[in-house]
């Protein structure tokens, strides 16, 4: 009888273990696969190195920024001998943030670039968020903001908050220096 409930647990674990496993790409996975290569800039920022002034900010705005932990950006500069692999790199970017388990935030184009922004949860509380921004001109490059009890609303009146605000760019370090030509 011992032998056989052993073999229904391993049996039943191994199931588990199998089905658990995804073949599909995700966006962690990305990062980890490209973070190396040469063609990519891959930057992870603790939030407290971006000071903002946090006297300007309503209750709500201060709950979200507290509630981000850290930034971890991924670049692919645009080097026009390497269209190619750029256009491919793109897609499967592009590919990845399809997925229904990444849900809409907001959608804009900025005068230099397509910007989307996503997140993975639900309404109420969102465990990443992911800003993905694309152009001709310079590539792209994908921000995964990564905190505890994030929520979109919330966040959404951050980002209205951080528009008006007077961002040090030397904080950002190499996110910034790779937009620059």
């Amino acid at each position: 009888m011992q032998r056989t409930i052993n073999y229904i647990l391993i049996t039943f674990v191994t199931a588990l273990l199998l089905v658990g496993c995804n073949d599909g790409v995700s966006l962690q996975r990305y990062f980890v696969d490209n973070q190396e290569s040469t063609n990519f800039t891959s930057i992870d920022l603790p939030v407290s190195i971006v000071k903002l002034d946090e006297s300007k900010f309503t209750d709500v705005q201060k709950e979200a920024y507290n509630s981000v932990k850290r930034l971890n950006f991924l670049g692919y500069r645009l080097d026009k001998s390497k269209e190619a692999d750029f256009n491919a790199e793109l897609a499967k970017v592009k590919t990845i943030l399809k997925d229904k388990k990444y849900n809409d935030l907001i959608e804009f184009n900025d005068r230099k670039a397509k910007v989307t922004v996503k997140y993975l949860g639900d309404d109420e509380n969102a465990d990443e968020f992911i800003v993905f921004a694309s152009s001709k001109d310079m590539g792209f490059g994908i921000v995964r903001v990564i905190g505890d009890n994030m929520s979109p609303e919330k966040m959404m009146t951050l980002a209205d908050a951080m528009k008006n605000s007077d961002i040090d760019s030397s904080q950002l370090g190499g996110i910034m220096d790779f937009f620059k030509q």
